[in-house]
C-alpha cells in the first residue's frame, strides 16, 4: 500500500498540491476585498480552481503514461474531482459553523471547471498522438 501511494506521489506531485490547495482554500476564511464587487467572481474562482486542478491531473497523466486508460481517466481525472467538489460543498454547509456555506451553484461551477479541464486534456492527447 505504501509503495502504491509513493508511486502516485511521484507521478502526480503537482496534481496533489493542487488538490491540497483546493481543500485549504475551501475551508479558510477569505479576507474581504474589492474583488467581491465583481459579479460572479466566486463562480469564476471555482471554475478556475477545478479546471486548473483537472488540467494538471491530465498533464501529469500524459507525462507518466504512454497509453490512455479511458476508464481510469474518467474516474481519476473527472469523476473523483466532481465527487470531491460535492463533498467539500456538503462539509462547508454542515461543518464550518456558518463561516462557509455549501452552494450548489459552486458545485456546478466546479463541475464545469473539471469538464473544461478534461476537454483540455483530451485536446492535448490528440495533439500528442498526432506528433507520434
Amino acid at each position: 500500500m505504501m509503495n502504491y501511494l509513493l508511486q502516485k506521489v511521484r507521478k502526480y506531485p503537482l496534481s496533489l498540491v493542487c488538490v491540497a490547495l483546493v481543500w485549504y482554500l475551501s475551508f479558510f476564511t477569505p479576507p474581504h476585498t474589492k474583488l467581491e464587487l465583481v459579479p460572479l467572481i466566486d463562480k469564476w474562482t471555482h471554475l478556475v480552481m477545478y479546471g486548473g486542478t483537472c488540467s494538471m491531473i491530465w498533464l501529469e497523466y500524459w507525462r507518466a503514461h504512454t497509453k490512455a486508460h479511458w476508464r481510469r481517466l474518467f474516474v481519476g481525472a473527472w469523476l473523483m474531482p466532481v465527487i470531491m467538489s460535492g463533498v467539500i460543498e456538503i462539509l462547508q454547509e454542515y461543518c464550518t459553523n456558518g463561516r462557509r456555506d455549501g452552494d450548489w451553484m459552486d458545485f456546478l461551477a466546479n463541475t464545469v471547471g473539471v469538464t473544461l479541464g478534461a476537454l483540455l486534456g483530451v485536446t492535448i492527447l490528440a495533439k500528442f498522438r498526432a506528433k507520434r
